[in-house]
């Protein structure tokens, strides 16, 4: 007889099977007999697969629901898209906002995946399917292994989500009987290194059953992979290896209460074990056809192909994506966000051609992140020696080769000028052009249009003051990244709900740069392979690699050659290649960076401004746009388990909650 267990919490599965059933409608309603009934034909055993997946895809990936996107300071909202979180009381709408403002409680956590209902419910779904799929009757044996494959990848996917919020987790090998005693219930927190090598362990097992992303079947194309386990493998490894989990004197003192330490002290190797792990999953990616998007050749000039090449390289359409290694989709087949993303355009601008009755956009990009992004030589703004001067102030542009990407011969802020072409792919300024289709006769044409972000125009705000009942774009710089660039504005979020797009979980870059990072801190200084893994994401950006950025053109050209530099170097790397992805969120924590950043108001321009002098404040610089931010060092790194969970369960609080 199975159960699903919960630290002390038992129900029994055909509680569970209701809930879960529920909520995607797989598995069918039943007692807990029909367990093993649902593996008896290899339709029930499908279904089953489909619900070990379900109660992962939201909270790790989904734009509203997943703390990675809002929960970091890439994004900029105000109370408006707030107020819709608050009405949500699972606290998983949103919940990135409440964090990042300092919100974050255990009496009822956000994003608290640690309850009955979530991870461990799908933890114990895994076990079961594994423990009958074997018996499965008119499955075949290839059938058997892969579904069992996937299903040891999903649930390490679990357990490594369970890491990266709460440190130590409790491990579930097999599902506890139901009539075991309440000790062996209430089961403690494994120390760091335990829960990483049971990720890696059941990803090695997955490795060698799965297919490669392109041979695997038509219906099976939004699940785990040999290259999507590959890398969770080395995702697992390179938090194991950084600083959050390797030597973290905060947590030396953390132990259970038997007395276990949970937390080790520092070991380089781990470094070694994370750069070996990535480059064998970028081996499989190369063996399995995977590659970067580029060879855009259909845009108007060699820039806005480079720059279409960067839009197109984070979607995956109908799981056609070579880049992409893993895809998600919700309950409609699709993904999520469309509505906060896309500027509404008045219905007056251009016979209405831009207008989406649907568009509620009210996420614009901070200051911090438009001030990341490298100039054209591939250098931060301050670190370029030849990069122009006084960046808030208006100057023109004469360079034929930036022809609808910024005006030319006419003013625009210097900050916007000679940006490489990620700056201009993931992020509309005031006064540059955001290229889009539009609909002409049944025929698609692109557009080259003017963002004017001044009060009353068509991509600003419409109202006269800054409210909470009114979407807005808070800091005057709207998001392109995440917009597909082949869908018109004109009922966007209708057309791209139909244009099946997926929810991207790991996507190629990721695998160089976790290498270039996990060898250069491994190294006694960076190598040439350090520098490889690097420039092949900054080849497809447009710029030049980096030794060469930084010995010609850069104040302290040393930089580059050091480990120190190197890691600054390609710390900013992640931040700009995944920026309002996700990523920079899980990143800073790692890094043990979050209170050095993460406590900082958010800035921008004054949206209410309706020239562009009032605008840009007088051109003496940016101003405030959001305060409420908070990152409380000595207890923000991990999530808070549910204060109830604690006393049913008797298991140890993360410290400082």
């Amino acid at each position: 007889m199975n159960i699903l267990y919960k630290f002390g919490c038992v129900i029994l599965a055909a509680t569970a099977l209701t809930a879960c059933d529920d909520y995607l409608d797989v598995v069918p309603k039943g007692d807990i007999e029909t367990v093993e009934s649902n593996f008896e034909q290899k339709e029930g055993a499908y279904k089953w697969l489909k619900t070990c997946y379900s109660m992962i895809k939201d909270e790790t990936g989904d734009f509203l629901e997943s703390p990675g996107y809002f929960g970091s300071d890439e994004f900029v909202s105000g109370q408006y898209l707030r107020n819709f979180g608050v009405s949500y009381t699972d606290h998983f709408w949103g919940c990135g906002f409440f964090i990042s403002d300092g919100l974050q409680m255990a009496s009822n956590p956000y994003n608290n995946v640690w309850a009955k209902d979530k991870f461990y419910c799908g933890i114990n779904y895994c076990n079961i399917f594994l423990e009958h799929m074997d018996a499965c009757g008119n499955a075949t044996d290839d059938e058997k292994m892969v579904w069992k494959a996937e299903v040891k990848a999903i649930k390490a996917q679990y357990y490594f989500e369970l890491l990266r919020r709460y440190g130590p987790f409790i491990l579930v090998p097999k599902n506890i009987p139901v009539n075991s005693s309440i000790s062996m219930m209430q089961q403690p927190r494994q120390p760091i290194d335990s829960c990483v090598n049971a990720i890696v362990k059941l990803c090695d097992e997955a490795i060698k059953d799965l297919p490669s992303r392109q041979t695997a079947l038509s219906t099976n194309k939004a699940y785990y992979n040999k290259e999507a386990a590959a890398t969770l493998k080395a995702y697992a490894l390179l938090y194991a290896a950084s600083p959050l989990f390797n030597g973290n004197l905060a947590m030396k003192s953390f132990k259970n209460k038997d007395g276990v330490r949970l937390f080790p002290d520092y070991d380089k190797e781990k470094w070694h074990k994370a750069a070996v792990a990535a480059d064998e999953a970028i081996k499989y990616c190369e063996e399995g056809g995977e590659k970067l998007y580029s060879g855009t050749v259909d845009q108007a000039t060699p820039l806005l192909n480079t720059i279409m090449d960067i839009r197109m390289s984070s979607f995956d359409f109908r799981h056609e994506s070579n880049e992409a290694l893993l895809s998600f989709e919700d309950i409609y087949g699709t993904c999520n966000g469309f509505t906060y993303r896309v500027p509404l355009i008045p219905e007056s601008y251009k016979n209405g051609n831009y207008y989406d009755h649907s568009a509620k956009g009210c996420v614009g990009a901070s200051m911090k992140m438009v001030e990341m992004f490298y100039t054209d030589n591939g250098l931060p703004i301050d670190e370029d020696k030849s990069w122009l001067s006084a960046p808030y102030t208006m100057s023109k542009e004469a360079d034929s080769k930036y022809r609808n990407v910024v005006p030319i011969n006419s003013d625009v802020l210097t900050l916007h000028r000679r940006r490489e072409p990620r700056f201009y792919a993931d992020i509309a300024a005031h006064g540059t052009y955001w290229v889009q289709p539009v609909s002409k006769s049944g025929k698609k044409q692109y557009e080259a249009l003017l963002v004017d972000m001044r009060q009353g125009q068509p991509f600003g705000t419409q109202a006269n003051t800054i409210n909470s009942n009114t979407p807005q774009c808070l800091s005057g710089y709207w998001v392109k990244k995440g917009i597909n660039p082949t869908q018109p504005f004109r009922e966007y979020v209708d057309g791209e709900s139909n244009a099946g797009e997926k929810q991207v979980v790991y996507r190629l870059p990721e695998l160089y740069l976790m290498s270039g990072e996990a060898w250069n801190e491994y190294l006694d200084k960076p190598n040439q392979h350090v520098y490889d893994m690097i420039d092949v994401v900054r080849k497809r950006a447009g710029i030049p690699d980096v030794v060469t950025s930084w010995t010609s053109y850069a104040k302290h050209p040393d930089k580059v050659k050091t480990t120190d530099g190197m890691r600054e170097i390609i710390h900013r790397e992640w931040n700009i290649e995944f920026a309002f992805e996700g990523r920079r969120f899980w990143n800073l924590r790692r890094w043990m960076e979050a209170e050095t950043t993460l406590n900082e108001p958010q800035r921008g321009w004054n949206i209410l401004g309706k020239s562009d002098q009032a605008f840009y404040n007088n051109y003496q610089g940016p101003i405030v746009v959001w305060k409420k931010r908070k990152f409380d060092a000595r207890r923000d790194y991990f999530w808070p388990i549910r204060a109830e969970e604690i006393l049913v369960s008797g298991v140890k609080q993360n410290p400082g909650w």
